[in-house]
């Protein structure tokens, strides 16, 4: 027995001995999101310019705002472990350019040239400086040289062995050989060689380097969006020649990142917009450009000053055997066909909707990786009355957002809307340019003949995407009046065009609704954020701290029957923990910087008003009943920015994309989701959406984080995760049971983007009264007449509106002077 236990005794202290594996735990994340690799930065702005996969690492470059001559940005490489390791020899700037030149085995990203070992060599900002935009292949050496383009206009030719760089022309940030300041918030810089401003892209083939700028150096290029802005232009090596002068972004073609493989012959694919719509453009060797539009899902990216878009693209996401080239534009993923040509231009189709802005994307260890710009410090911009004197964080992020390859079909739905005319004058037998047919079954168009004679607008469809066109239907309007058309599902064919046979000025919008699944109910990982009826929650103030702390502070605070209490300054840190701190200062500072203001928005019998900073009025839906006093009481935080350049609107119960003032702003709203929930407060932090007001007893969960005290709480996720929390409802309208006046028209009601849809009118006179239905299907355009309906007395009319009808926005007028009211129902 002693022999027994002593065995045991040797067996046990071996086991002791023996050198302990060391168990890694999975880095913290959420919704694809690594707390623990958010990029910060030193200055107004943190975006990520690209991301790339080389030498079996991730490589990821962030950038400032106007910083051609470097900044306090990095180059990354992320292991696939998710360590994240920092290059000593970063040397900042504003780059978004990345190219794989095949020849020399090396990745160039930024400033930077990496060969497989993952040597990096750096061009310094003294030889080449600029914002760097682009790479191409080089048009005569491509197999030792290649070019860099910068946002004004710099381009140069660099010695891929040597690094030798030659300046094919100046920098517009540099003048006789000085470096120019500028201020971030400033008109674009003015540039000698080409039109437009705010440079985006570069590529070259058949024998071209193109480039492209989406802005304007022009005063009111900062407050317009539909001014004359941006340009595509090719240049043969000698002379440079303007395409088009619209806003455009990305230009790549099949090669994508490494160049086309046939330069010859292989299409040039360039994307942009003006303020009608998407616009698509594709090079053949032979003839040249070709120019096709789609609708836009958002008008956040509007502006002419070309600042609300950072970089979109076009990317293979699929494999070498099996390409897949995703697209984003204007708030919406695409499939993209990767042999688009003029005569095989087939096969361009909607994915879904997001909300997170995107700079660059690829495929990496089977997943999508999304490089976003999150939470800039500076705003620049975006200013409203409707965040009151809210700051932005105290120091720039932003992170990166891990998917599942079939992410980008499954987010958000892909209503969207885009002209071909918009208040233009058209001549007789002109036809638009092809704007896309294919992709929804429920589609409408709306017609308005601005002119002085009846015209026959005819509709022609390219069946199979090969430029061949034949007619669909036609429609006689009269001067001054505008039709609405529906479209049947067997109405096939890829493109489709449009046509008058008398000169006029002439509008014609497509409207196209994507079908929305979702439920009223939240999913589940909501759980835990209390519901707007509940008298007791856990709120909070919340601000990205400053000064390197790289923390989030929360004010949190705890209301009961109507009654606030402070419970205590939290910080929330790159590991989700929430730990109370005894920092009074930055908690006083949260609460008076960071609080909700007042009287921003109104509540009446029917809806609520917003009065935006131009003085337009606009009518949003009503919710549960509790919001307005929960509103006007300021526990609900009404409007912030949680991505760089527009707002997140949070209103009686739905939240709302809110466009930049400069980008047409609430004119162009957009609702998400709509909840029964009582958010306090919901702010941006290494890339996740935070927000606070959760039940005072709520337990952590993967998306409810709680302090060890139990005192504070938040939510976590990603910002696309609010399409999950239940499709937009919501009821309402301009009038109830109120005084108008003949022929004066109601204030403009939103009705785009919701599922079904219900109308009632009644009226207070003992006879027949006609109403005018009129809609704005744009947003900016001429309003249109839907319907004039006659409602007899003491009878309510009620109409269901049709599946496919879509518009933005819809008001009413009554014949004569009455007591009325227009009600709408979404469900």
């Amino acid at each position: 027995m002693l022999k027994q236990v002593s065995l045991l005794v040797v067996l046990a202290l071996a086991i002791a001995c023996q050198p302990k594996k060391e168990i890694k735990q999975e880095p913290v994340q959420v919704s694809g999101i690594y707390p623990g690799l958010a990029y910060y930065n030193n200055e107004g702005e943190c975006g990520i310019g690209a991301v790339v996969p080389w030498a079996d690492r991730l490589w990821v470059i962030s950038y400032g705002p106007h910083l051609p001559f470097g900044s306090s940005d990095k180059l990354y490489e992320i292991t696939p472990k998710f360590e994240q390791i920092t290059r000593e020899e970063s040397i900042g700037g504003t780059p978004a350019n990345r190219m794989i030149h095949k020849e020399s085995n090396q990745l160039f990203i930024g400033p930077y040239a990496i060969d497989s070992n993952r040597n990096v060599r750096v061009i310094p900002w003294s030889v080449m400086p600029g914002r760097h935009t682009g790479n191409a292949r080089h048009l005569t050496y491509p197999e030792n040289k290649i070019y860099y383009g910068t946002m004004e206009e710099g381009f140069y030719e660099v010695d891929v062995n040597t690094l030798e760089v030659n300046e094919l022309y100046k920098d517009g940030n540099r003048k006789e050989g000085d470096n120019i300041k500028h201020n971030d918030t400033g008109v674009n810089p003015n540039n000698a060689t080409l039109p437009g401003a705010h440079g985006k892209g570069l590529y070259s083939g058949q024998g071209v380097m193109v480039f492209s700028n989406n802005g304007e150096a022009t005063q009111e290029a900062q407050r317009q969006f539909d001014v004359q802005a941006g340009v595509l232009a090719e240049w043969d090596g000698k002379d440079w020649e303007v395409i088009r002068r619209n806003q455009f972004v990305e230009i790549t073609g099949p090669g994508g990142i490494y160049g086309n493989p046939n330069p010859e012959t292989d299409p040039i694919w360039a994307t942009g917009w003006d303020h009608k719509s998407i616009l698509v453009g594709v090079r053949n060797p032979k003839t040249g450009w070709d120019f096709y539009r789609l609708p836009k899902a958002s008008h956040s990216y509007d502006g002419a000053h070309g600042w609300n878009t950072e970089w979109p693209r076009i990317r293979n996401v699929g494999t070498e055997k099996n390409p897949d080239y995703l697209m984003t534009m204007h708030g919406m993923f695409w499939r993209f066909p990767g042999d688009f040509t003029a005569k095989h231009s087939a096969g361009i189709r909607p994915r879904s909707a997001y909300l997170k802005v995107i700079g660059d994307f690829t495929r990496w260890n089977n997943q999508l990786v999304f490089g976003c710009d999150d939470s800039a410090q500076k705003e620049f911009l975006n200013k409203r009355k409707q965040k009151g004197t809210i700051e932005g964080p105290g120091q720039s992020n932003s992170n990166l957002w891990f998917t599942s390859t079939e992410k980008p079909d499954h987010i958000g739905p892909a209503t969207a809307s885009g002209s071909v005319w918009l208040n233009n004058d058209v001549k007789a037998g002109d036809n638009s340019e092809p704007f896309l047919f294919a992709g929804w079954k429920k589609r409408c168009a709306w017609i308005n003949n601005n002119g002085k004679s009846k015209v026959k607008f005819s509709f022609e469809v390219d069946k199979n995407g090969t430029g061949d066109f034949s007619k669909l239907k036609s429609y006689d309007v009269a001067p001054g009046n505008s039709e609405y058309i529906e479209f049947a599902e067997n109405e096939t064919g890829e493109w489709i065009r449009v046509s008058v046979n008398a000169s006029t000025k002439a509008t014609v919008s497509f409207n196209y609704t994507a079908s929305d699944d979702r439920k009223s109910n939240p999913a589940s990982m909501f759980r835990g954020i209390t519901k707007s009826n509940e008298q007791e929650t856990l709120g909070a103030l919340l601000y990205g701290l400053g000064d390197n702390r790289r923390a989030l502070g929360i004010s949190a605070v705890k209301f009961t029957n109507g009654n606030a209490s402070e419970t205590g300054y939290y910080e929330l840190d790159e590991n989700l923990n929430l730990e109370r701190k005894d920092d009074p200062k930055t908690n006083q500072f949260i609460k008076e910087k960071f609080a909700i203001p007042e009287n921003v928005i109104q509540f009446d019998n029917s809806s609520v008003l917003i009065i935006d900073d131009t003085g337009r009025r606009w009518r949003l839906p009503l919710g549960n009943d509790s919001y307005e006093k929960l509103t006007n009481s300021s526990q609900l935080r009404i409007c912030r920015e949680v991505a760089t350049e527009r707002d997140l609107l949070n209103c009686a119960g739905t939240f709302y994309e809110l466009p930049a003032e400069n980008a047409d702003g609430f004119a162009k709203i957009r609702p998400i989701t709509s909840h029964d929930f009582r958010i306090h407060d919901y702010a941006s932090y290494r890339g996740i959406l935070v927000m606070t007001g959760l039940d005072s007893d709520v337990k952590a969960s993967e998306h409810v984080v709680v302090s060890q005290d139990e005192k504070a709480a938040v939510w976590v996720g990603a910002i696309d995760d609010l399409w999950e929390m239940g499709k937009p409802t919501g009821h309402g309208g301009p009038w109830k049971d109120s005084e108008v006046k003949a022929n004066t028209p109601s204030d403009a009601y939103l009705i785009g983007f919701y599922d079904k849809r219900s109308l009632e009118i009644s009226h207070d006179k003992d006879h027949a009264v006609t109403f005018s239905i009129e809609v704005e299907p744009i947003g900016h355009g001429p309003w249109m007449l839907y319907k004039k309906v006659t409602v007899k007395p003491k009878e309510t009319f009620k109409y269901d509106f049709p599946e496919s009808f879509q518009a933005r926005w819809i008001r009413f007028s009554a014949g004569e002077d009455c007591v009325a009211t227009t009600w709408l129902q979404y469900n």
